[in-house]
């Protein structure tokens, strides 16, 4: 199979998926099954096309033309290839997990759930492989419209809440803001390619560029910058795999791709180095990084504190984007893999302890972690990969981040990351803590409260959601032994002088 085959295979097989998953709906086990096969049958292909993009070859193929010189193309760069093999995989991981958390805690409208995922991330794969902005454009705003139905997947009044809060801010920004600015780089350029080297360099002035580079970075709502980061808490109330799919899998991958994508085939790093026009987002970034942890340590609902620090760690990405040399991209576009098993993990944990005991809050949680000692066990190696200690793969991005900031003569953002892994410490490595050493409360109905607690009676959850987690966990592990993939990778995007 050719690359330029493989790429068109690769974006239509999850919605062939999509249309399977239906077909079977009336049939959980087939549906599932369909679910599965067609998500190896992708990360297969995905896989084919890696070989030729570590060699230094581009593939690209195009759909049709709209205007002169104005296609829906695709063409695989080594950003894109990391984030569509990100997709790809976890996608695989998350369906496992999903079986035992969707059985386990009886949700309804699975078969939606399992539809809407699979365009998901044939939109995800569409943005990793996209070769212009207005490719990349159309499949980013299908990947907001049809992750809609999954944030509101219960149909509560506040899940049609969160669904207004998600839809409006993501369409608003893209519309408002990304969608100018696409339009402005057009008549400036008369291209909107992804070139090596950026595209407007001599085409504007300082001040066109700066605001230009504002309006995307703002535009890319799914980034989560500041002040445009409240549709990912509002997301919280969908069911734990919708959030894997948000956290890690899709979405603010999405996000921080297409920041990290706009500053290297767009603007070009070189020239808004020579510029300065990024220095002042460098700031914006550094404050979403140290305000989003503030907020998360004084959340008591889980997936309200891991809400928060993906909105932080989310930053990191845009900040190695912003100080526009080759180690802060290679940190950042590190980081999207790293962060993707980390968190990814924990939510898969926070999802398996709802399911085994009904608990949100992490004030409930004391002595969870004797019931639930592998669940915990993960969130703890999780937690520690998102602070940065080895052995664990988030030790490899925060330390390229840090040479990107160093090289940048900005030992104030060296002063942020440290402060934010201390605050990673503070918010997260607690929850295990307590679930491990605190004393369980009381059994609510117990008339003996030093025989009965809380946690009597509660299991691991089902066996499909360890599994999942087992494999998050390793990856965080074998990300720290074998980063140099990833580091080649990164590597073609932002040559080392």
């Amino acid at each position: 199979m050719s690359p330029e085959i493989a790429i068109l295979l690769a974006v239509a097989l999850p919605l062939v998926g999509a249309i399977g998953v239906v077909m079977a709906g009336p049939w959980p086990n087939l549906r599932e099954t369909v679910t599965l096969a067609v998500g190896a049958a992708t990360l297969a292909v995905v896989a084919q096309i890696a070989p030729a993009v570590m060699a230094g070859g581009r593939p690209a193929v195009t759909v049709f033309e709209m205007l002169p010189g104005l296609t829906i193309a695709f063409k695989v760069e080594p950003l894109g290839m990391i984030f569509a093999l990100i997709a790809s995989f976890l996608w695989i991981v998350t369906t496992i997990y999903a079986i035992g958390y969707m059985r386990g805690h009886h949700e309804e409208n699975q078969t939606r759930f399992y539809a809407f995922f699979a365009v998901a991330i044939s939109s995800a794969l569409g943005i990793a492989f996209a070769g212009n902005m207005v490719t990349l454009f159309l499949f980013y705003e299908v990947l907001t419209i049809s992750t809609f139905p999954l944030v509101t997947h219960h149909g509560s009044d506040e899940a049609r809440k969160s669904g207004r809060i998600y839809l409006g801010i993501l369409l608003g920004t893209s519309v408002c803001f990304q969608l100018l600015a696409i339009i402005w780089t057009w008549t400036l350029t008369g291209t909107l390619d992804f070139t090596d080297g950026g595209i407007l360099e001599g085409k504007a002035s300082a001040g066109v560029i700066g605001v230009l580079l504002a309006l995307y970075v703002f535009g890319i709502g799914k980034a989560a910058v500041m002040p445009f980061h409240r549709w990912l808490p509002a997301a919280m109330v969908a069911p734990t795999p919708v959030s894997a799919l948000l956290h890690a899998v899709a979405v603010v991958k999405a996000g921080v791709f297409t920041v990290l994508k706009v500053t290297v085939y767009i603007f070009g790093i070189d020239f808004l180095r020579d510029l300065g026009s990024s220095e002042w987002l460098q700031y914006m970034a550094a404050g979403t990084i140290v305000i989003a942890s503030l907020v998360a340590m004084t959340k008591d609902n889980l997936k309200a504190r891991l809400a928060y620090s993906t909105i932080s760690q989310l930053s990191y990405i845009v900040l190695g984007a912003m100080l526009v040399n080759s180690w802060g991209v290679i940190g950042g576009g590190m980081h999207i893999a790293m962060h993707a098993f980390a968190k990814i993990t924990l939510f898969f944990c926070a999802g398996a302890i709802l399911v085994a005991s009904h608990k949100t809050e992490i004030s409930q949680m004391g002595g969870l972690g004797r019931a639930m000692p592998l669940t915990m066990g993960a969130f703890l190696i999780g937690s520690l990969s998102l602070v940065g200690l080895p052995p664990l793969g988030g030790l490899w991005s925060k330390w390229y981040l840090a040479l990107g900031a160093l090289e940048a003569h900005q030992l104030v953002l060296v002063g942020v990351l440290m402060l934010s892994s201390l605050l990673n410490v503070a918010y997260l490595v607690p929850i295990p803590i307590r679930g491990f050493f605190a004393e369980p409360p009381p059994a609510g109905d117990a008339h003996d409260e030093h025989h009965a607690h809380a946690t009597d009676g509660i299991q691991e959850a089902p066996l499909a959601c360890l599994i999942a987690i087992a494999i998050t966990v390793a990856g965080c592990v074998i990300l720290f032994f074998y980063p140099e993939s990833l580091f080649d990778l990164m590597r073609q995007v932002a040559p080392i002088p």
